[in-house]
């Protein structure tokens, strides 16, 4: 699928986001995030001790079903 390291290194930059990365974009605490993963909410490509490795997509897709609820159950904020 990739021809060189560049093109592996670009679609890893592009397509994976850190779990200090993922808390920044959904803003959210650690505990958060913690308990998406645990409920199934969120799965990790990879977890390390400190940080787990998550798709992009999976993130974004996260992000706009939780705006969606917002908008759904708390139209008022």
């Amino acid at each position: 699928m990739f021809d060189n390291k560049e093109k592996l290194t670009k679609f890893i930059i592009d397509n994976v986001m850190t779990s200090g990365e993922v808390l920044d974009y959904l803003g959210i605490e650690r505990q958060t995030l913690h308990s998406l993963v645990k409920r199934g909410k969120l799965v990790p490509l990879k977890k390390a001790k400190e940080t787990s490795l998550f798709l992009r997509q999976d993130i974004e897709d996260r992000k706009t079903s939780a705006e969606e609820l917002k908008e759904k159950f708390r139209p008022y904020e």
